[in-house]
């Protein structure tokens, strides 16, 4: 009976995503297969999958299938195959694979993450008050400021709440936002 073994990792670019696959399959190396796949960016659309050596379509795109199935990115997955003298077919390496992943995914952690956009706030030290109100109630990170008779102030936010931010934060007088 062959022996399935699965890894997944968070991943955040290809280069990572190929690193992860050559170590395991150094570690692996005596294994018949090491098979994989990842996906990477908010909207999913980079992406690879490798059968190494299974027949084509049975192994990396079932393994690429759990990743969209799990509804996550920046991830990549191998699955180590040591064969087993019995032949499962097409729909058996399929199923495997599929499996293999599954639990892979499983077995891990998913760890929720927001695409962030980097704002810069200008405005006059008389605005503080306001300015660090609206930014007390937001999720807004500030990553540098410098405060002087004109003040900046560098923050961090998730993309889908930027353009809400941006505008209160325009409505201020002597506040110039720019980064969007």
């Amino acid at each position: 009976m062959s022996k399935f073994i699965a890894f997944a990792s968070p991943v955040r670019n290809a280069g990572e995503a190929k690193d992860f696959v050559a170590r395991i399959a150094n570690e692996y190396h005596d294994a018949r297969h090491v098979c994989w796949a990842y996906m990477l960016g908010a909207d999913c659309n980079e992406f690879q999958c490798n059968d190494n050596g299974e027949p084509s379509g049975t192994a990396g795109k079932p393994i690429l299938g759990q990743i969209r199935s799990a509804s996550i990115t920046n991830t990549a997955i191998a699955v180590v195959r040591y064969f087993g003298g019995i032949k499962l077919g097409s729909s058996g390496l399929i199923a495997a694979y599929r499996e293999a992943a599954r639990l892979a995914i499983e077995a891990g952690e998913i760890i929720t993450l927001f695409e962030q956009v980097h704002l810069e706030v200008s405005f006059d030290y008389i605005a503080m008050n306001q300015i660090m109100r609206i930014l007390k109630n937001s999720e807004a990170k500030i990553t540098g400021q410098t405060f002087d008779n004109t003040c900046s102030i560098s923050l961090s936010i998730r993309t889908d709440h930027a353009a809400d931010i941006a505008s209160r934060l325009s409505e201020i007088d002597t506040a110039a936002v720019s980064g969007l």
